[in-house]
């Protein structure tokens, strides 16, 4: 086995690169920083072992030597360890003393680069590093040295001089004092600077000044600080996306979530996980097809554990469905069809079991056969409507919706209104998420409901539905959030 020493980017999970992702998947430890996004983590598998190695300022949670003990031991032992980084490991990320200690020992590592915060925070700006007739170079440095101190290795003097981009560092604290000595060492007073916090992170905030005004624009940490002439530039992109500065809450179950947080994130949102609910398997077989005249799916997570679990137990794959006609509730339960070679011949014009069940056709002939695949616990308009028009309905449960227990830090955050919207995508995640709660969030931030049935739930509950999906599905709803804000900035 390796140690594997992972650059994790500055902030942005998507920013990873394919090694490091795949590193991540095949890890037995995980050793990883602050700085390190949640949603990186939750790559490795599920019993991989987490230990939080984390620095803030005047505070270790482990020191640079326990670091390198255990990587060593970890090693040592056969394990497959990833020590995950912020930024580059070897761009002030101490990946060259964990190295050391790993050649000294005779351990076998990789190094992963990652992208550095001196290049990805600006360029999350707009900021580009160099730039033609602009700056031709760039130095980077840090500032987490004092230079007021008798001995510095910064020579600020001749950092002064050397021209082109200066990107600093761990040095939001030291600002004023290094701008000073940067205006000593022969720099202009109006020298542009830009401090890029958090960069490429949603709560991404960048400050603009010169060396004169640095000291007070309230540069705080983690910043990346840019100075020189490409500070002036603002080829504006990250900020600039409609939903950047805005905390939206996912409800789903992590298995489901992922398609709902990249759209959002597109958009420049800061997603909160709050799962309400989680996914668990159900244990069955799948019976005899050719008894059934249509097979029908409600969800495309019961899609996924009738092919995935069911077919695939038994030795199936689509071709068991020739005779079959399928049913699909709505587009996303029909894309999860067509990724496994199944093309749904029948889709209701809105989303909801009510349409499915105007739009199936009546029996042919008396006790035909229906199976239906969808959760354990779920409404019985369908196969009570079905049984209504001649149909002999069995209801074949693949999967349950539990509760969740969601992270006790974004549980309190949403009970006291700091985010800005909710997203609820079925009447399970408002149940459970109220029960999580435990009473209504206060102030209630804007609440997005994906249809009538998860809407009436969320009222039921107490909530205020502000707005509900045009289309009843993930696009829909983040369509109709986007809507939302928009209008209420216009108001």
């Amino acid at each position: 086995m390796t140690v594997s020493l992972v650059g994790a980017g500055p902030g942005d999970p998507g920013l990873l690169t394919l090694r490091g992702a795949e590193v991540l998947r095949l890890a037995d430890v995980v050793v990883y920083d602050r700085l390190v996004a949640p949603a990186l983590l939750d790559l490795a598998p599920a019993d991989a072992e987490r230990v939080y190695a984390g620095k803030a300022p005047g505070h270790n949670e482990m020191s640079q030597d326990e670091i390198n003990a255990l990587l060593v031991e970890r090693g040592q032992n056969g394990q497959a360890v990833v020590r995950l980084k912020g930024g580059d490991p070897f761009v002030f990320g101490r990946g060259g003393e964990e190295a050391e200690a790993l050649a000294a020992a005779r351990v076998p590592f990789e190094i992963v680069p990652g992208i550095t915060s001196a290049v990805g925070a600006p360029a999350y700006a707009g900021i580009p590093v160099t730039h033609r007739g602009v700056s031709t170079h760039l130095t980077v440095v840090t500032g987490h040295e004092d230079p007021g101190k008798g001995s510095t290795d910064v020579d600020w003097d001749a950092l002064a001089k050397a021209g082109g981009t200066l990107v600093i560092l761990m040095g939001a604290g030291r600002i004023g004092e290094i701008a000073d000595r940067l205006v000593a060492g022969g720099l202009a007073p109006d020298t542009p600077v830009a401090a890029v916090r958090n960069g490429t992170r949603a709560d991404q905030r960048t400050v603009r000044a010169t060396l004169a005004t640095a000291a007070g624009a309230g540069v705080q940490p983690p910043a990346a600080i840019v100075v020189g002439e490409v500070a002036r530039l603002d080829l504006a992109w990250f900020e600039s996306r409609p939903l950047f500065g805005r905390s939206v809450v996912v409800t789903r179950a992590r298995e489901q979530a992922s398609e709902l947080r990249r759209r959002l994130e597109a958009l420049g949102a800061e997603v909160v996980e709050v799962p309400s609910i989680a996914i668990e398997p159900v244990p069955f077989a799948v019976p005899d097809l050719d008894r059934y005249r249509w097979l029908v799916f409600t969800s495309a997570t019961g899609v996924g554990a009738f092919f995935d679990r069911g077919l695939a137990s038994a030795g199936l794959d689509a071709r068991a469905l020739a005779g079959l006609q399928v049913a699909a509730i709505g587009p996303g339960t029909a894309a999860a069809l067509a990724d496994r070679g199944v093309r749904a011949d029948l889709l209701p014009e809105r989303f909801v079991a009510e349409a499915l069940l105007e739009a199936f056709p009546p029996a042919s002939a008396d006790g035909e056969r229906v199976l239906l695949a969808r959760a354990a616990q779920a409404r019985d308009i369908l196969p009570a409507g079905l049984s209504d028009r001649g149909y002999d309905v069995h209801v074949l449960p693949v999967y349950r919706t539990v509760a969740a227990s969601p992270d006790p830090a974004a549980r309190e955050r949403v009970r006291r209104g700091g985010v800005d919207a909710l997203t609820f995508t079925s009447s399970s995640t408002v149940t459970n998420l109220c029960d999580v709660l435990g009473d209504r969030p206060a102030p209630q931030p804007l609440v997005v409901s994906i249809g009538p049935v998860t809407s009436k739930t969320a009222m039921e509950r107490g909530l205020r539905v502000d707005v509900e999906a045009a289309e009843h599905t993930i696009a829909g709803l983040v369509d109709a959030l986007l809507n939302a804000f928009r209008r209420s900035r216009r108001g």
